[in-house]
């Protein structure tokens, strides 16, 4: 019996793979379904529904040309815009067809169908929903509740056999449109999608969707470095200064990640290294990319996106610290900076350069064995390591650093200054001490 099926309606924040959920529905259909050859709507043969495909079955029985559909054939998807119109969705009258053929207008011959009937037997999907106008909504109902669609000018039903899905996110019902009431009703579930609960979680889906395997020759994403990038997201969504409604997208590690092994792979070209290995200076040079993801509340705006982001990522930075050197002694090297050591580190620097300048830092190799570097390991191995250690130092306020990104000891704190009295409190205090004191005899 022909009818719709699933009106599921996928909805949460931005960057939740609901488009990647509905394009993933193809897999529980059949592999191979057959229909009528030839046929703009892929008409059972034991259940046809335009008058080609009656006419034909009627006319040839048995030997009715059939052809096979795949399963991702059967899914149809449309973004809903604000120029979708009826005819898009539905159907219309086609003059053209109508010349060609020597039709008359009211003939079931001349009817252009929409992507709609053109998803019979398969998935239809609409994604944003609300910014569908409410007038094409409304085109919905029928397929929605009776399962047919009805063609302008034609005194014919299609009896459909489609299911129906939706995405949404939910700020978008009082933002740019919504869904209307009708509608809604008729849609059978609502299932709130969400992102990422673990780390671990994150890590799988950023290392499947980044553009990290470029094809070259020797390439290393430390293990840190990847679940700093997805801390970063974790922080973010968790700081009060970043809009919970419009969420941080899953996109924001995955575009990080990329922007991380591109710098890196800048540098390895430019300096002619063959190893490239992305570190936290990298991380830094994706900042562009972090702040055009987040939509940020009232404080976040006074305060910059610049100055919010970075201290997202001091906040990951020193959570991932913690995670490898809790119970690192770091003594020595902050008495290496208090003596007045410094050193600076740029992510476009040679790592030959860098490295020579980390040998100054007393006693940092030895506490780089959390993290399995050994005095055999690599050079870029090892100020990878060195520059995530020194900077998780800073995100505890061991050591300081500047935005040319030179550590240094970290300044003492200064006892608070006392404000001097203002002349009108002198003069309060003053005739308070007056009438303690005696008159004079």
């Amino acid at each position: 019996m022909p009818c719709c099926r699933g009106r599921i309606l996928f909805c949460w924040a931005c960057g939740q793979a609901k488009s990647r959920i509905l394009r993933a529905l193809t897999a529980l259909l059949d592999e191979q379904t057959p229909y009528v050859a030839g046929c703009e709507i892929r008409d059972n043969p034991y259940h046809p529904l335009c008058k080609r495909c009656r006419n034909l079955i009627a006319e040839r029985g048995d030997t009715t040309p059939i052809a096979y559909l795949s399963r991702h054939e059967r899914y149809v998807e449309k973004l809903a815009t604000p120029d979708v119109t009826i005819a898009d969705l539905v159907g219309d009258l086609d003059p053209i067809k109508a010349a060609r053929g020597g039709e008359d207008l009211s003939s079931e011959f001349t009817m252009h169908y929409g992507l709609l009937p053109r998803a019979n037997r398969g998935i239809f999907a609409i994604n944003e929903l609300p910014d569908l106008a409410g007038k094409i909504q409304v085109a919905l109902f029928n397929i929605m509740q009776e399962g047919d669609v009805q063609i302008k000018g034609y005194p014919v039903r299609l009896e459909l056999d489609v299911a129906l899905v939706f995405s949404a996110n939910p700020e978008d019902y009082t933002a740019r449109g919504k869904i209307v009431t009708p509608l809604k009703d008729r849609i059978g579930s609502e299932i709130r999608t969400h992102y990422a609960e673990t780390i671990e979680e994150g890590l799988t889906i950023t290392a499947q969707e980044a553009w990290t395997d470029r094809g070259l020759p020797e390439m290393e994403i430390p293990q840190y470095l990847r679940e700093i990038v997805e801390q970063v997201a974790f922080s973010a969504r968790e700081d009060k200064r970043v809009d919970k409604r419009s969420g941080v997208s899953q996109r924001l590690p995955i575009s990080t990640m990329e922007l991380v092994v591109s710098n890196a792979e800048r540098r390895a070209l430019v300096h002619g290294e063959s190893l490239v290995l992305p570190r936290i200076g990298d991380l830094y040079a994706a900042l562009p990319g972090i702040t055009g993801k987040l939509e940020l509340e009232y404080e976040g705006e006074m305060k910059g996106a610049d100055v919010v982001v970075k201290e997202v990522m001091r906040t990951a930075i020193g959570k991932i610290f913690d995670k490898y050197f809790a119970s690192t002694n770091t003594q020595q090297i902050e008495q290496w900076f208090n003596l007045g050591g410094t050193t600076k580190i740029e992510d476009s620097q040679p790592t030959k350069l860098t490295l020579e300048e980390l040998r100054q830092i007393q006693g940092l190799f030895e506490k780089l064995s959390p993290l399995g570097i050994k005095a055999s390991s690599k050079p870029e191995e090892i100020v990878a390591a060195s520059e995530f250690l020194l900077e998780g130092m800073c995100a505890h306020r061991r050591l300081s650093r500047s935005e040319e990104r030179a550590f240094v000891a970290q300044k003492k704190a200064q006892p608070p200054r006392q404000e001097r009295p203002s002349s009108e409190s002198e003069y309060e205090e003053w005739q308070t001490r007056r009438s303690r004191r005696g008159g004079f005899n």
